[in-house]
């Protein structure tokens, strides 16, 4: 399971026009689903985020976490992190998992994260949604459970 995650002032979802998602101060996650995910990449990967100290403290060093400055969270379902672009020019997407296993740990995170965050808005699994982002810093990272596991 790999996330790419933004720290922002504020952030919104729309699908078809019409806004689904919106969040203040936070965190965007962009989560993508690979086909040997499983439910135990969920926790592994959300603790992660929801702990990383990437927010800064009063002296401006990046030292307090989500959790620690009362943040909220956008998880936006995105299969094109799972691509592979060695060869060619049009990235495949066969290491993604099949959507019904990916829509189902996509909603797993999403429920893991209400039980750990204030404010957790969603996007539309499957959907082409607009985001509107507000980076703040900006800090951008790219975490995977696989790298977590070992």
């Amino acid at each position: 399971m790999k996330a790419v995650i933004q720290r922002v002032l504020s952030a919104k979802v729309e699908v078809d026009n019409t806004m689904i998602g919106e969040i203040g101060h936070g965190l965007i996650i962009l989560l993508g689903v690979a086909h040997d995910d499983t439910e135990d990449d969920v926790p592994l990967l959300c603790d992660k985020i929801v702990k990383m100290r990437i927010f800064e403290d009063e002296n401006d060093k990046m030292n307090l976490s989500l959790k620690d400055v009362g943040g909220e969270m956008l998880v936006v379902s995105n299969f094109t992190l799972n691509a592979n672009y060695k060869h060619g020019n049009r990235p495949d997407y066969l290491a993604g998992a099949k959507p019904d296993v990916a829509n189902r740990l996509y909603e797993y995170f999403i429920a893991y994260a209400k039980e750990q965050v204030k404010k957790v808005e969603s996007g539309c699994f499957g959907e082409h949604m607009k985001l509107t982002i507000i980076n703040d810093g900006p800090v951008t990272i790219c975490v995977d459970s696989e790298v977590l596991r070992k």
